[in-house]
């Protein structure tokens, strides 16, 4: 596959008019009666532009975008990216003080936003957050009050002349950030990574060849818009290949399957948590679900059962697992006719024009099928962390190699398997415990729909396995039982002493289960 980057488009607001000119009046995005088509939403983005402009918005200002999946979403970024600006998603899960850090940390100059969702006021939350970069706040939808509309912000951009918007836009270069996504900050205050418009659309291009997206998809995009899954591998790739946004604000999997019916859906993306949702839910079975197509997973480690569930319960005809982190958002993928196993037990190989190693402790590259931190290196690594020199170095070595915390194995023929994050291994009387794996095995157990599992202090061990389970809709199983099935099925050291069943497990909006909370 040649990567060449003349073949893409350069920038993102790029592939926009790009979709305008190929895919004209077909359906571009739909959502709760809303309809625009692809000339349609490159005239609303160019029309937000004008608006960040008549701001005085400069190239590499930041905006914020704090808000659910929503049309108003893909057009407040495209406008905003088209003016010049670097946008910066907020997680919609934040409370005031995660995002007015973010907000200071970036320096954000406007932040657009909703009046209430799920019952949170954002505005409200930020009544006490010291903003000295913020000038203005806009609401996307709702109200608050002292801020202004989204039609009222619309409209300042009305005597911006056309050719003025055009010139801003076609002054971006695909060297310029696109975006500062902020890392979770599970091992510290998050992190702004930094991404150039051309090594995104590269990397998306490569991504929606591979997995087969094609014009006329309908692909529901219930990963949230802030992270990498809902944004790039969301909406940006609908825009690269002609498919129709479907955005879905909060998952609920009923709703989900219907709406899968009612918009005869195609594309289905998603963490793990969402199909095992799916897969429990009464009306799994019942309801035709043919529409669907293709899938990509792989938000968190993959059960191998959950792989094939997804094929022969849901009906999905393609389902692709794949690898990747904000810092480098696809670092591998399985390609087309992997075999069920290799996309069941691996993530992949390594894109064309990216490199990826397994090395030990000292740096040094570990024996084929051995154990060691995934190191990556080409175009799909972040240009760093924002204003964060000594981050970057650390994060990227001399050499230009990405060290990523995780855990994988390479086989002989460069499929790379994660076994875990470096942070989550435990270690029992000497032996090291990676959770993925042994809740891969649990996940096989008739009566489990999910399990996590953390390592826990213990007196004689130093440490021990805990399991967190979730029963599937009418099964029973007890602790004893489930520890017996444990030891016939793996590693004594491997088997959790330690049982709580529960109704749900706690996950971010991007679906991956927060086990800092199970801690």
């Amino acid at each position: 596959m040649n990567t060449a980057r003349q073949e893409f488009p350069p920038t993102i607001p790029a592939a926009m008019a790009r979709a305008a000119r190929l895919f004209g009046d077909a359906s571009a995005i739909e959502e709760q009666g809303y309809h625009a088509s692809f000339r349609e939403l490159e005239r609303e983005s160019l029309r937000a532009a004008a608006a960040f402009l008549a701001c005085g918005l400069r190239k590499g200002d930041r905006v914020a975008l704090w808000a659910p999946n929503c049309a108003e979403w893909v057009v407040a970024a495209l406008g905003a990216q088209s003016a010049g600006a670097v946008i910066v998603p907020l997680n919609t899960r934040f409370r005031g003080k995660e995002a007015g850090y973010i907000l200071r940390r970036s320096r954000a100059r406007l932040l657009l936003t909703v009046g209430e969702f799920l019952g949170v006021h954002y505005t409200e939350l930020l009544t006490h957050e010291a903003l000295p970069d913020l000038e203005r706040i806009v609401m996307l939808r709702g109200a608050s009050a002292g801020h202004q509309g989204w039609r009222e912000f619309l409209a300042l951009g009305a005597d911006v002349p056309e050719a003025r918007v055009i010139a801003a836009r076609d002054a971006i270069g695909p060297d310029d950030l696109s975006d500062l996504l902020f890392t979770s900050g599970t091992t510290g205050d998050p992190k702004g990574v930094m991404s150039a418009h051309g090594p995104t659309v590269q990397t998306f291009s490569v991504w929606s060849d591979t997995v087969g997206l094609r014009p006329g998809d309908r692909y529901m995009i219930v990963n949230p818009f802030f992270h990498t899954f809902g944004y790039k591998s969301g909406w940006l790739v609908c825009l690269l290949r002609g498919a129709t946004i479907l955005p879905v604000a909060v998952f609920d999997a009923g709703e989900v399957m219907r709406r899968i019916v009612e918009d005869r859906v195609t594309v289905l993306p998603g963490a793990p948590t969402l199909f095992q949702s799916m897969l429990a839910h009464e009306s799994c079975g019942k309801i035709d679900l043919s529409s669907l197509r293709v899938s990509v997973t792989g938000a968190a480690t993959v059960p191998p059962i959950l792989i094939e569930r997804m094929r022969k319960v849901l009906g999905f005809q393609t389902v692709v697992t794949a690898y990747g982190l904000t810092e480098a958002p696809v670092v591998t993928i399985c390609p087309p006719g992997t075999s069920d196993e290799r996309v069941a037990q691996t993530c992949g190989k390594a894109i064309p024009g990216v490199e990826v190693r397994c090395v030990d402790d000292a740096g040094r590259v570990v024996p084929t099928g051995e154990p060691g931190e995934v190191l990556v290196r080409g175009f799909n690594v972040m240009r760093g962390y924002f204003e964060d020199p000594a981050a970057t170095a650390k994060a990227i070595d001399a050499g230009g190699w990405l060290h990523t915390g995780d855990i994988g194995v390479l086989d002989e023929e460069g499929f790379l398997r994660i076994t875990d994050r470096k942070k989550d291994l435990f270690i029992v009387g000497g032996f090291n415990c990676y959770p993925a794996e042994i809740e891969k095995i649990l996940s096989e157990h008739p009566a489990i729909a999910q399990a996590a599992v953390i390592g826990v202090p213990d007196e004689r061990m130093g440490e021990v396995g805990k399991a967190f389970v979730v029963l599937r809709p009418g099964a029973e199983l007890d602790a004893v039982g489930l520890v017996a099935w444990c030891r016939e099925n793996m590693a004594n050291y491997k088997v959790p002493r330690h049982v709580e069943f529960v109704a749900s497990l706690p996950t971010n909006a991007a679906g991956k289960v927060q086990k800092f909370q199970l801690r």
